[in-house]
């Protein structure tokens, strides 16, 4: 027997083949019957509504036609099993729909595609986890506001090169990583509405000769207008590129603060403590409290960053044009991306929501460091008329003074401001006490600095004013953008059991 006969033997002499049903076939059904039915069901109503208007199918006709789709038993065909029968799930459910309503209904794929219609139905199941992510992201950046208002005056340092840098307070750190995030929405938003556009029409590349109205399928479906080029309409697939795009820069954002959350978690840094729901403890050793919330979420972004990775990697070097590395294969790896995306950034919000923070320990460690000591040097430029670099120049000193006598910050006085100008300009400089002792604090430190974007509180309560506003109005752009999607699709459901009522009487 040669090695034709021997693999025809196991794997079968017609489709599918075996190793192709096990490889392909299958997961793409069991993916399509969860993500995908309920848009295709859409799809069909949509579609013959239309035909219906533009006087291409009788009523009559699209009636019964409408009455089986209605009755697809979704519930059955999502616990069912690939088994062969069929090419996939379309196949198997247009064989229901023929057998209910007869050869007539073969008029159902009137100037329709695979094409079309299976671009149509990933833009819809991916617009739907789209807004999931776009709303846990504003729940995030809500909680972020309230808890950073709460800190708004919480003294702790600011952070460069892994080394102490310079005062500020939690709340202005927050507030950076609010505003980080809203970069992130506004990415992923653009790309939602890129994603929200209807196919439909385009058929196999060339759309066709029967008098359809596009605009109007788009409509009943909630997109907000036509991908208009037929061919691109089922070539491009940037739309995917931009969201998997987006979605790769929210998470590595994530990845960015939660990796800060770990570090003030440590007993070293001591500057916060995660909550009881989110910590478990060690099972030898019974002091520990592991942060590992935090952990998880920086591994499963990284996770996440993955999957974006994979998508971006199977379009690259594609032909533009219909393909089906953009299809079955690939849509999985965004869904997962985005589903993991939008529990990370609740799971983020619900930690940081609940953290506890030593205030002490942090304003005491700011009071002991010599970050403060920038504000030193703009004293003497601001009272002393020497120009920066001479006033670094006595700072840095300073600071070298103060190390070598064992002094904290808190504690450096006048006089050994004099010996460094001394070493530095070749005479002391009058300087008193309460200016030192001013320019040193770090509470002083962040409240003159009230510039736009500043760490001061009065600064920081300011924008956290302008960001709520923002934010309510981003929620209610998010809310009417899912209200006007899910309105159409409600009243799409209506017509076709209000046309299948209209049948059975």
């Amino acid at each position: 027997m040669d090695i034709k006969e021997q693999i025809f033997q196991t794997e079968g002499t017609q489709f599918p083949g075996v190793s192709y049903a096990k490889t392909v076939l299958s997961p793409a059904y069991d993916n399509a019957k969860t993500r995908l039915i309920h848009p295709m069901l859409s799809i069909h109503k949509a579609h013959l509504v239309m035909l219906v208007e533009q006087s291409i199918v009788p009523i009559e006709s699209a009636s019964r036609i409408m009455r089986a789709i209605d009755n697809v038993n979704v519930e059955a065909f999502q616990s069912s099993h690939y088994t062969g029968a069929y090419e996939d799930l379309f196949f198997a459910i247009e064989d229901q729909i023929l057998q209910e309503a007869g050869e007539l209904s073969g008029n159902l794929h009137i100037a329709r595609s695979r094409n079309d219609m299976g671009v149509a139905m990933y833009r819809m199941s991916l617009r739907e986890s789209m807004m999931d992510v776009l709303h846990s992201i504003g729940e995030l950046q809500s909680t972020l506001l309230t808890v950073a208002e709460s800190h708004a005056e919480t003294i702790t340092l600011g952070y460069t090169h892994t080394q102490q840098a310079q005062p500020m307070t939690l709340g202005h750190y927050l507030l950076a990583v609010h505003d980080s995030l809203s970069r992130d929405y506004k990415r992923l938003f653009a790309a939602f509405h890129a994603c929200n556009h209807s196919p439909l029409g385009a058929a196999a590349i060339t759309t066709t000769g029967f008098p359809i109205n596009r605009h109007r399928v788009a409509e009943l479906l909630g997109f907000d207008g036509l991908v208009e080029n037929s061919y691109d309409a089922i070539g491009g697939a940037d739309y995917l590129q931009e969201i998997t795009c987006a979605l790769e820069i929210a998470l590595i954002d994530l990845g960015r603060y939660t990796q800060d959350f770990l570090l003030w978690s440590t007993r070293e840094f001591g500057a916060v403590l995660v909550a009881a729901p989110y910590v478990q403890i060690s099972s030898i050793m019974p002091q520990k409290r592991n942060p590992v919330s935090f952990e998880h979420i920086r591994a499963l972004a990284s996770s996440g960053v993955g999957e974006c990775q994979v998508v971006l990697q199977m379009l690259h070097n594609t032909p533009f044009g219909d393909i089906v590395d953009s299809e079955d294969d690939l849509q999985p790896h965004l869904w997962r991306a985005m589903a993991l995306a939008a529990d990370l950034f609740h799971l983020f919000g619900c930690v940081v929501g609940t953290l506890d923070v030593d205030k002490e320990k942090l304003v005491n460690r700011a009071r002991e460091s010599y970050a403060s000591i920038t504000e030193l040097a703009d004293t003497l430029v601001r009272a002393h008329q020497m120009g920066f670099r001479t006033a670094h120049a006595v700072a840095s000193q300073v600071v070298k003074l103060a190390m070598q006598a064992n002094i904290p910050a808190y504690e450096i006085s006048a006089s050994i401001v004099k010996n460094a100008a001394e070493v530095v300009l070749g005479h002391d400089i009058d300087i008193s006490d309460q200016e030192v002792a001013a320019a040193m604090d770090p509470v002083h430190f962040v409240e003159i600095r009230s510039l736009p974007g500043g760490p001061a509180p009065e600064e920081v309560r300011r924008m956290i004013t302008a960001r709520r506003l923002s934010l309510q109005s981003r929620h209610t752009e998010l809310d009417h953008a899912a209200q006007y999607i899910h309105t159409k699709l409600r009243e799409l459901d209506q017509t076709a059991a209000t046309w299948s009522r209209e049948y059975d009487s």
